[in-house]
């Protein structure tokens, strides 16, 4: 049993904070009064925040769980649950064909760790692995391009009747095993060859089971608002809730543009569509290389890809598509060299440098070595991408469908400092510092509006009966430290994080217990 003492109890709903204890016990919240008392211990809270621990909406966590089980990157922010699966692309469901394929797609993302046991190929098989012990709570997304990959390959074309009912089982498959829904990767392959027709399909299996659709859409830079606009249309079709993905307007062509996306939602929410996002409080981007290139030239997966970057006519072929016409893989926006950042390599000469910085110092063309990094790579290097717009940023977090997520990627070496950040930023930052948001509206951006699009039983406020997944903060010292020259700092002000009443951190320390567990839908559309 835990008494927490002389705290300020933000409670994740948005309402006034109050001082106030808070007991500790069988994992759960067991009361909240004054002057508690009780056996075992008692920490004095006095000038901290206890709040609901925070939720990140969209993490890249798959494997880092499973491969360094401190986790501090994420525990250290006062993060309790992730939500995985992100982007169309992970590691269940698969066979033995595409599970290796998948690796090497987002080895740049997560790392392909040797001697790893791979032994899952189904959803409900990678949440038993969770279950095993990891340092927080996870909730998982079937990914739309693992399961097109499943049912068809790389293959660019629309799918048969019998390929489209197996999409539609493997989807209904992960669901029931306790999936909360689907994620995709609309620029990335295979799933951005899925055009709208085929993908309402998959949303009315995922509506029918009570899930959420998460798609990182066809571009966050020319053409966002109409690509934005096909996701809510989806929505409208199928019934199936909206988590828009990390809800940027990027690259020139979008600055100061965020009130017309806003005004898109809004008049969608209006009509009854169920509608949320999730933003990081940073401007650059982080993705892979190989993401930037035109869709097409990515079918039939990474062999085809390494051969047509080596053939002389395929190369001008995608050349002309980046720099001139401005090709899908980069948002609709011809390549800006410049605004391209290594942040993973096995080289670690090349790591924080540009790609038109590497052209200049070695007096070649920026394309060719865009080229030849992929190739001697594999395909693997991972990049910041220099495009976003403050004024943006904070005009979609003040948005009352925002929720948190990091997209943090953990593998890089020099990963985007979001990794490690995201959370204290949004507390230290834009609320502290900037004002943008209040303290009580910030965290229930990032805990019980969140647990609200995951449909959390007893999760996400600070509520009697409720899991014990929680986080103390200093409000007046809390901040990210993490930066782009030094990713992979710890932040502030985040002395005690707790996960099912056990403390992960305590003290400022990590605790090496690893209480989480997989969260899976229920028949009933909740998740326990």
């Amino acid at each position: 049993m835990t008494v927490v003492r002389g705290a300020t109890v933000v409670d994740g709903t948005g309402a006034p904070g109050r001082a106030a204890d808070v007991r500790i016990a069988d994992g759960r919240i067991a009361e909240i009064g004054d002057r508690l008392t009780g056996p075992g211990r008692t920490i004095d809270a006095a000038g901290l925040v206890l709040a609901p621990g925070f939720i990140d909406m969209h993490a890249h966590s798959d494997l880092a769980l499973l491969t360094e089980p401190d986790h501090v990157a994420k525990v250290s922010q006062g993060v309790t649950l992730e939500v995985l699966g992100q982007d169309g692309l992970s590691y269940a469901p698969a066979d033995d064909t595409t599970l290796p394929q998948i690796r090497r797609t987002i080895a740049g993302w997560n790392g392909d760790p040797d001697g790893f046991d791979w032994s899952w190929r189904s959803v409900g098989g990678y949440l038993d692995r969770l279950d095993a012990g990891i340092a927080v709570n996870a909730c998982y997304l079937v990914p739309q391009g693992a399961v097109r990959m499943l049912a068809m390959g790389w293959d660019d074309r629309a799918p048969t009747p019998a390929e489209l009912d197996r999409q539609r089982e493997l989807v209904a498959d992960g669901m029931r095993e306790g999936a909360v829904g689907m994620s995709s990767g609309l620029t990335y392959t295979p799933g951005m060859y899925a055009d709208g027709d085929e993908l309402a399909e998959l949303l009315r299996v995922v509506a029918s089971l009570g899930g959420f659709y998460a798609p990182h859409h066809r571009s966050y830079g020319a053409g966002a608002l109409e690509a934005y606009a096909e996701m809510v249309e989806l929505s409208r079709r199928t019934g199936c809730a909206l988590h828009l993905a990390h809800a940027t307007m990027n690259f020139g062509v979008n600055k100061g543009r965020a009130g017309e996306l806003l005004g898109l939602l809004d008049a969608a929410v209006a009509d009854g569509c169920d509608i949320s996002l999730d933003t990081y409080p940073y401007l650059p981007g982080s993705t892979t290389l190989a993401a930037l290139l035109p869709s097409w030239a990515s079918a039939g997966g990474p062999d085809a890809l390494r051969a047509r970057l080596t053939d002389p006519d395929e190369r001008a072929r995608i050349r002309h598509a980046m720099e001139v016409e401005g090709s899908d893989g980069c948002h609709g926006v011809p390549s800006e060299w410049e605004t391209i950042e290594i942040s993973g390599s096995p080289d670690p000469r090349v790591v924080g440098r540009t790609i038109a910085g590497l052209a200049a110092e070695t007096g070649r063309a920026a394309f060719d070595v865009y080229c030849e990094r992929l190739l001697a790579d594999d395909l693997a290097t991972t990049i910041l991408q220099h495009v976003g717009h403050e004024e943006n940023v904070q005009a979609i977090m003040r948005h009352p469908c925002h929720t948190g997520g990091s997209d943090g990627l953990l593998a890089a070496a020099k990963p985007h400092p979001r990794a490690w950040g995201t959370f204290p930023r949004y507390l230290g930052r834009y609320v502290r510092e900037q004002g943008v948001l209040s303290l009580e509206e910030c965290v229930a951006h990032l805990t019980g509006r969140a647990a609200r699009r995951l449909r959390l039983a007893d999760r996400g406020l600070v509520r009697p009966g409720y899991h014990a997944d929680l986080v103390l903060f200093d409000p007046a010292t809390v901040r990210d430290t993490a930066t782009f020259d030094e990713p992979r700092r710890r932040p502030d002000g985040v002395p005690y994080v707790f996960v099912g009443g056990t403390a992960v951190i305590d003290d400022g320390a990590r605790t090496g217990a690893l209480p989480g567990r997989s969260l899976r839908r229920a028949p009933d559309g909740a998740t326990r």
